[in-house]
């Protein structure tokens, strides 16, 4: 049984309280590893270390920050394997995409910011009258960051990564549901020589360790990937204090396949794009809306491909999908298929859970595909978050718009066309922070990244990001 610990000025430590919850390993359905559970005396000890290192930190020079950082990228490309089987292990993704996906993007989140605050630049703006005046962008100070359980040490990192770069402290808290690689991150820090509190991780549940850090005063901003309504919570608790947010939430996103398309390449991907992860990403496709010339050639052509997509463990060298994260959202998203065919769906594929040899009590679905419903039935407008999709037919550009931009969300969207026209008129009209042309999950991390509508406030990604954790001062000089 492994006991997990708070990270808080530089050291590994018990909680506050001695409390721990229970931590699963999903593709066994059972407790691996226990996970402190900490309270608002263990978020003032983190505070009161992020506080005592900012002064020191934020004027330590970017270079020396730089260098601390690509040190601690290195040592996650030096100890991937390891964090990649405790993703799996603690997540119940495919071992393989921890692998190929999560692990190294860490790296690459960390390795990104640790470079890009080497080439950020001031503004200065000259007037006739002989004055000049430039912009001075200094560290908030302590920040918040609450990231979310599908992508565990990927997203982790995705909000440390630049708020450590810029030159802020940080108390983190990862998902209750899996820790384990914030867990190993922390001994890193250690490693790779990062000053005492300038990251402190603080495990344990939102409703206390969580909601400690966003009402916290020393706090001066939160950055939180999660649910809608969460999200919703945050807004309100950190608008009181006038705390900074950034907020990516939730997403319904559509896939939208015009006949003129590259059929093949769209079919792996849109494969992909359903269910990878088992459908745990925000940024899965979930409303497939696929133009009626070619909706049954889709249809045979995808349930095809289904046939050979593989549930199993993760550890497994053949599994395409692996376990859901917990037993509830198991739950949940078996509870979404009930509800599609309650509200008129017909399954075509899966819809079922799974019993997997060798983890019989692991949380398995079948990858499910659902035709015949309304657009704007319940199964069409929430965040369901697993391997479900649905089958849309449409005719019309007008038409499958109506559809898209019918939701409460607005993350991202995916559109399958080879007539250029179409792709930027879709582009211009869809209402989403994200649109990939021909492609799914291209990320440069240049780019801006969030949504609009309930899925979310503010943009993440490349200098946006480092602007965030800072705050802009005008400075006016006559001469």
């Amino acid at each position: 049984m492994i006991t997990i610990e708070n990270y808080i000025n530089g050291e590994l430590v018990a909680p506050f309280e001695g409390k721990y919850i229970d931590n699963y390993n999903p593709s066994k359905g059972e407790v691996y590893s226990q996970i402190p559970n900490s309270q608002k005396e263990d978020v003032d000890l983190a505070a009161k270390a992020a506080s005592d290192a900012f002064p020191g930190w934020s004027k330590t020079p970017k270079n020396k920050r730089s260098e601390i950082l690509v040190r601690l990228a290195d040592l996650i490309d030096k100890n991937l394997d390891e964090l990649a089987r405790a993703e799996a292990l603690d997540n119940g993704k495919p071992y393989k995409l921890a692998t190929r996906v999560d692990i190294p993007r860490a790296s690459a989140n960390i390795r990104f910011f640790a470079t890009a605050i080497l080439h950020d630049a001031s503004q200065s703006h000259h007037m006739e009258e002989g004055f000049t005046n430039y912009t001075l962008n200094h560290p908030l100070g302590v920040v918040g960051a609450i990231s979310p359980w599908n992508l565990p040490l990927y997203l982790f990192t995705w909000k440390i990564a630049p708020a450590i770069a810029s030159g802020c402290t940080v108390i983190a808290k990862p998902s209750e549901v899996t820790p384990m690689t914030a867990y190993l991150f922390s001994k890193l820090c250690i490693e790779a020589g990062l000053p005492k509190g300038v990251l402190n991780i603080v495990h344990g549940l939102g409703a206390h360790a969580g909601d400690a850090i966003v009402s916290h005063p020393k706090v001066k901003a939160i950055s939180f990937t999660g649910g809608t309504a969460t999200g919703r919570i945050i807004g309100r608790k950190a608008a009181e204090s006038f705390k900074k947010t950034s907020l990516e939430l939730g997403g319904k996103n559509p896939n939208i396949i015009f006949a003129d398309c590259d059929f093949d390449a769209m079919l792996n991907t849109t494969l992909h794009s359903s269910f990878a992860n088992q459908g745990q990403i925000c940024l899965c496709g979930s409303r497939i809306f696929i133009q009626k010339p070619i909706y049954e050639k889709f249809k045979k052509a995808f349930l095809a491909k289904l046939a050979n997509h593989t549930v199993g463990n993760p550890f497994d060298e053949g599994t395409k999908m692996g376990a859901l994260v917990s037993k509830d959202h198991l739950e949940k998203v078996l509870g979404y298929v009930k509800l599609a065919q309650e509200e008129g769906g017909k399954v075509l594929f899966g819809g079922n859970q799974l019993t997997v040899e060798g983890s019989e009590n692991g949380y398995y679905m079948e990858p499910t595909v659902i035709e015949g419903l309304d657009f704007n039935c319940r199964t069409n407008q929430e965040e369901i978050f697993g391997p479900v999709v649905t089958l849309t037919p449409f005719e019309t550009e007008e038409e499958v718009l109506e559809y898209a931009n019918s939701t409460e969300y607005g993350l991202a969207a995916t559109v399958w066309t080879e007539n250029l026209t179409t792709a930027q008129r879709m582009s211009q009209e869809l209402e989403s922070g994200i649109v990939w042309i021909n492609c799914w999950l291209v990320r440069d991390l240049r780019t801006p990244f969030g949504g609009v509508k309930n899925s979310g406030l503010g943009r993440e990604g490349g200098f946006r990001a480092l602007e965030f954790f800072t705050e802009p001062k005008n400075v006016c000089i006559k001469y």
